[in-house]
């Protein structure tokens, strides 16, 4: 389990617009939110990560860069990136589930067709959303079991907002006996 304050695993993944994403390498003067997503076969990530691109000049204006990642191919993450419109948002793809699981997210196999006619992968990973500092440890974690439900991103945007005024430090990391 990845607990706060404590160093994340390590994640690399390319992008859609060439290159790669290497949390070791990220320079945001306040860290990276990384937002796991099922994959294109899923439409309320679609919705999601619209959402995201959106804010992410906001969360860049407060020091923080913002990454969707997804087990998917290279085409199907292109495919999201383009109907989610990114500009700003980077996508990154090709996540290995093993790297997955490494993050605490949960798997899921295929049950066929979605709602909107795409195929789901054999296996992907549910979503998670974290924050992680500079420093690459984690101060903020959501992951779920299911695509439904997920925290708001301007609901993060204002815990941020606070979390920068008061110097608020990770919370839960606590790990001795109860």
């Amino acid at each position: 389990m990845l607990m706060p304050r404590q160093k994340t695993p390590a994640l690399s993944v390319d992008l859609v617009t060439g290159g790669t994403f290497d949390l070791a390498s990220e320079t945001s003067e306040r860290g990276t939110v990384i937002c796991f997503y099922r994959g294109l076969h899923c439409p309320i990530c679609a919705n999601y990560l619209t959402e995201l691109e959106k804010l992410t000049p906001e969360f860049a204006k407060r020091g923080v860069g913002t990454i969707g990642i997804s087990s998917d191919d290279a085409e199907r993450g292109k495919a999201m990136a383009e109907k989610i419109s990114a500009k700003n948002l980077r996508i990154g793809y090709g996540l290995d589930l093993s790297k997955a699981r490494e993050w605490g997210l949960f798997i899921s196999t295929s049950r066929g067709k979605t709602s909107i006619g795409i195929e789901e992968p054999a296996l992907f990973a549910e979503p998670g959303l974290f924050m992680v500092s500079p420093d690459q440890t984690l101060y903020y974690a959501s992951v779920q079991t299911m695509p439904f439900v997920r925290p708001h991103f301007s609901e993060l945007l204002a815990a941020l907002d606070f979390a920068i005024e008061k110097n608020y430090p990770a919370r839960g990391e606590y790990t001795g006996a109860v």
